[in-house]
Formats: structure tokens, sequence, C-alpha cells
């Protein structure tokens, strides 16, 4: 085997650029205001910070595996990171916000194929019985890069600079083509070898991923398809991807390998995936906006609500790595989905009296479940997978991963506004001098008034405002409801899933 240098030097030295780029995805959020007051710009404007990296990232990351085989795995992830840590210097020099938003282009492109490569290459690093080990190790940086980004991106930019959230990626880059360039070897089936390039499957690519990609992110906003563009860019979207499936499956050499689906323990492992990151991004999501909204917590409160999740994965991880060499992993893997469901339906039972352990726990749980969840699901679906196809099978699965997510925080956010207002319409009914309930808590609002010398309508607006947010807690409570419903429907499908023998297992001996 090409690779032969100690697994836990390989390890780290994947683990580094695969850190970057996940907590790149994220980092800028939370320095949104400060990046629009440094380059004068709205709001909205300023939010393509954000989706430029995220569609120039899911556009890449399908591809990674061809693109592996065209240039050589070893020149693709060092080119990947190189190019990386020099958009990141450029990201923080911007001048501007459209020179912002090509860095942040160039930033996704060479961040997409650093998370599937990396993983493809820790799992031949790594025995086939160790699989859960490596996917342990690998583990932690999915789960905890999108926690620790926000984290990581408030203080530095409260402390220093917002520039400094992409200039801190500079150091850790170098190191990593340094680490890269010496630890890592490629294999006989990875080394660059000559191919076609399919220019219509790259057209079709780019153009399906990156308009699905603008419509999650700017559905909620447009009001979905009651606007001009959403409608446009979601049949754009669809027929790209609809002529990218014929392409793919008549060319011999495909971008992106559909013929994986035939196995049906991938084809299956890769749509709990999409479910099980599709409950993760969307209570992450829903629960801070909870915590500010409805209990008046601050930011840096919201944030101690969400991190101890992150430590109970990273503490339940390595311990999971190891029980899947003794333990079924669909064993494992059902009680994980079963635990991040029951989690989220307790999440639908929280109320306004509330303290601030009742919202911790479930996180803490919810953290635990997904530590439970991922290594045993990601070991499975790859274990029937080939090793010479093994970066084709990890683009496609992180491919699924990052949509689920995307489609989870859409989802989540759509749902939330709509119920917001189903349940507004529905309490404001009980507005009425014929309703008893409202006829006391007005006379109570106006007594607790006298003091500011409030008229009657200062009684009502106080009631107003009350409705407003236990329709909004209501509606929280119903979009928590149906994610969990959502992920335990999909927990049957474990059951088809099939461990392949170890002599069979998608890597070398």
């Amino acid at each position: 085997m090409a690779i032969s240098r100690n697994k836990w030097l390989i390890a780290f030295t994947v683990m580094l650029p695969t850190l970057i780029e996940i907590i790149d995805t994220s980092i800028v959020n939370v320095s949104l205001d400060h990046i629009r007051g440094s380059l004068s710009a709205g709001i909205e404007e300023a939010t393509w910070a954000i989706n430029a990296y995220l569609v120039a990232n899911a556009i890449v990351i399908p591809m990674s595996g061809w693109l592996s085989r065209l240039f050589g795995r070893k020149n693709y992830q060092i080119g990947s990171i190189v190019l990386f840590t020099v958009s990141s210097f450029l990201c923080g020099s911007a001048w501007s916000l459209p020179s912002l938003i090509f860095f942040r282009v160039l930033q996704g492109m060479a961040g997409g194929g650093l998370v599937p490569v990396s993983q493809s290459i820790l799992l031949e690093a790594f025995p086939p019985a160790q699989h859960g080990v490596a996917m342990a190790i690998f583990g932690v940086g999915t789960m905890v890069g999108p926690i620790l980004g926000p984290i990581m991106g408030g203080w530095i930019t409260d402390n220093w600079s917002w520039r400094w959230i992409f200039y801190i990626n500079i150091p850790i880059g170098m190191l990593a083509v340094v680490m890269n360039a010496i630890v890592i070897q490629d294999p006989p089936w990875m080394t660059r070898m000559k191919m076609r390039i399919n220019y219509l499957g790259l057209i079709f690519l780019a153009v399906g991923l990156g308009s699905l990609q603008l419509v999650l992110d700017k559905g909620q906003q447009e009001d979905w398809f009651s606007s001009d563009l959403i409608v446009i860019f979601a049949l754009t979207s669809f027929f790209a991807l609809a002529l990218l499936v014929i392409n793919e499956l008549n060319v011999e050499q495909p971008i992106v390998n559909l013929r994986l689906f035939r196995d049906p323990t991938f084809a299956t492992g890769t749509v709990v995936m999409f479910f099980l990151f599709f409950n993760l991004f969307g209570s992450i999501v829903l629960l801070p906006i909870y915590v500010q909204s409805l209990m008046g917590y601050t930011s840096y409160q919201a944030g101690l609500v969400l991190g101890p999740g992150g430590l109970a994965t990273l503490c339940v991880m390595p311990l999971v790595g190891k029980l899947v060499q003794k333990v079924n992993p669909k064993k494992i893997l059902g009680a994980g989905i079963l635990i991040c469901s029951a989690t989220t339906w307790l999440m639908s039972q929280f109320n306004l009296q509330a303290d601030f352990w009742t919202f911790v726990l479930p996180r803490i749980t919810l953290g635990l479940g997904m530590g439970l969840s991922f290594i045993p699901l990601t070991t499975l679906t790859l274990s029937h997978i080939p090793r010479e196809k093994m970066g084709q099978a990890t683009a496609m699965y992180n491919l699924l991963r990052n949509m689920g997510g995307s489609v989870g925080i859409a989802f989540v956010t759509t749902l939330l506004a709509r119920r917001s207002q189903f349940h507004q319409a529905r309490l404001v009914d009980h507005l009425s001098v014929y309703d008893p309930a409202f006829v006391m808590a007005k006379s109570k609002a106006a007594g607790a008034l006298v003091a500011k010398a409030a008229s009657g309508t200062g009684a009502e607006g106080m009631i107003y405002g009350q409705l407003l947010r236990q329709a909004r807690m209501l509606a929280f409570n119903d979009t928590f409801f149906v994610t969990s419903l959502l992920l335990f429907s999909v927990l049957i499908l474990v059951f088809f899933m099939q461990r392949a023998p170890a002599r069979t297992a998608g890597t070398a001996p």
C-alpha cells in the first residue's frame, strides 16, 4: 500500500484542512454587521459573502473525486489548500463587497474538495476493522466545526477585526500544505490519469447545484414561489440536474459517478445522512432563535446553550469508534437516530417558563445522539465501496450531508414563519370583549399600567404583545415536532443497510 506512514500522523494531517474548511462555512455569519459597516453595504448585499461560499462549495464537492483522478489526489489536495489559504488572505484584504464576494467564491471552490478528499485518505490510512476510529476522528471536525465557527468568529471580530476571521486561516493553511506534501502519498489507483473532460457535465453540475443552493438560501426571504426570481432559479436547477443525470449515465468517465447509487446500502445511507443533518441543522438554527427572541437571552447565552452539545459529541465519538468494532453498527445507528428524534420531540415541549437547563439538556442529548449516529452510518454506507471509487463516494456522501443541512435550515425557517401566522390568526379570534378571559386579562393589564398613566389601548397592546409571543412559541413547537417526525420516519431504512464482510470492505488490506 502506498500510504504506509503512521496512520495517526495522516489523521492529523488531513484534519487540518478539513477543520478550517468546515469552520469557514459558518464563521462569517456573526460578523456580517461589521463587514457591511466596513464595506458600506446593506445587510441583504452582505449575506452574499455567505451565499457565495456555500454555492461554490456545493458545486465542487460532488466533482472532487473526479478532480482527484484528473490531477492526482495529492496534487489536488495540496492545490486546494494553497488556493484556500491565498483566497483567505484576499478575503481579509477585500476593499469592497464585490471583491469580498469574488474571493469567497474562490475560497468556496478551494474548500469544496478538502472534506471528501480528506475523508477518503483517512479511510485508506486505517484498516477496515478500524474505520469506526477513523470516522470518529473525522466526525470531530464535521460536528464541532459548525458550532466552533460562530464562537470563534464572534470573539475574533469583537477583539480584533472581522478581517482576522480570514487571516487566521493562513498559518494553519501553510502548516497543512507542508504536512500534506511530506506525509501523504498517492496509492497507484489515485495517481494522475489522462481523462476526457466532460464539459457538458461540468456546466450542468455548476448551473444545477448553484441554482439549487440559491433557491434554498433565498427562498424564505423572497417568499418562495411567489417570487419570479425563485421560480426561475428553481426551474433552472431542475432542468440542469435532470440533464446532468442523463449526461453522466451515458459517458465513460463521469464527473459525478451516479452508478454508485446502484449499491442499496450506499443509496440508503446517503438518504439517512441527509435527514440526520436536516434534523441537526434545523435544530441548532431554531434553538438560539427561540432563546433570544422569546426568552431574552443574549448572543453569548445562546452560545452557552449550544456549546455543551458539541462537547457531548466530542466525548462520545471516540467511544463509539471503538464500539462499532464489537457491536453491529446498525444497532448503534438505530439507537442514535431514535435519541435524536426523541430529543427534537422534547424541544417541541418547550414553554415560556423554561429555565436555562431545560434548553441545555436536550441539546446535550442531541449531541450524544449525533455522536452515536455519524460513525456507524458512515462506516455502513461506505463499507461496500471499492477503494478506487472511494473518493467519488465520499464526495457524493458529503454533498448529501451539506444539502441536508441547507434544506433543513430552509424548511424550518419557512415552517416557523407559516405556523407563526397561523397561530397568530387563531389566537386573535379570542381578543374580543365577549371573551371572559380577554376581559379579565385586559383588566389586569390596565391595572398594572395605572402607575404609568397607561390607557386602555396600552393594556390591549400589552396583551397583543403576549399573544404574538405565544403564537411564536407554538410555531416553534410545531416546527420541532415536524423535524422530529421526519427523522423518525427514516429509522426503518436502517434495517435495509448491510454491513460488508471484511474481505470486501472499501479499502486496501
